[in-house]
């Protein structure tokens, strides 16, 4: 069973899914759908995820909440290793590949597209050779905001994973 909300933020509505297991989904545009009641793992997931967001887009480091991703393994090595690039730097996905063991950048441009939690699992640090910004879910002008945004609000701000 999912819980299904919507956070209105700088780059537009953002549609937000979370299970008992996380949050699931973190998808530019507003969805609707009704839900039957929720438990209270998934609300406490749904509420971690809102929180975060709205932590990250207020400039303080977000509390990285549970999440239940879904996906290949080599999908969730490369959403995994994206946790692991710092707020307000990028690498291009050449980079990416190499750090992963020479998965190919174009292997990590796929799963980095099909990468189901925006902003929180940070799949906008990726860049394409030479610094050029390629696409983005939420447009590439989205993805200049939100790489200014963190640029703006300093390299310090980590968020930190729950444990």
């Amino acid at each position: 069973m999912t819980a299904l909300a919507r956070y209105r933020s700088p780059v537009g509505t953002l549609s937000i899914e979370a299970t008992d297991d996380g949050v699931c989904s973190v998808r530019f545009g507003g969805r609707d759908g009704v839900r039957p009641p929720i438990g209270r793992r998934t609300r406490q997931n749904l509420e971690a995820g809102l929180q975060a967001l709205a932590d990250y887009f207020a400039g303080r480091p977000p509390l990285l909440p549970l999440l239940d991703l879904h996906g290949t393994e080599h999908q969730r090595i490369v959403w995994d290793a994206l946790l692991g690039v710092p707020w307000g730097e990028t690498i291009t996905y050449g980079e990416l590949a190499e750090r992963l063991g020479s998965r190919g950048a174009r292997a990590v441009g796929s799963a980095n597209a099909q990468n189901p939690v925006a902003i929180l699992v940070p799949c906008h640090r990726v860049v394409a050779a030479g610094g050029r910004l390629g696409g983005y879910a939420g447009g590439v002008d989205v993805k200049q905001w939100l790489l200014a945004h963190e640029a703006a609000h300093g390299p310090v701000l980590r968020p930190q994973r729950r444990g």
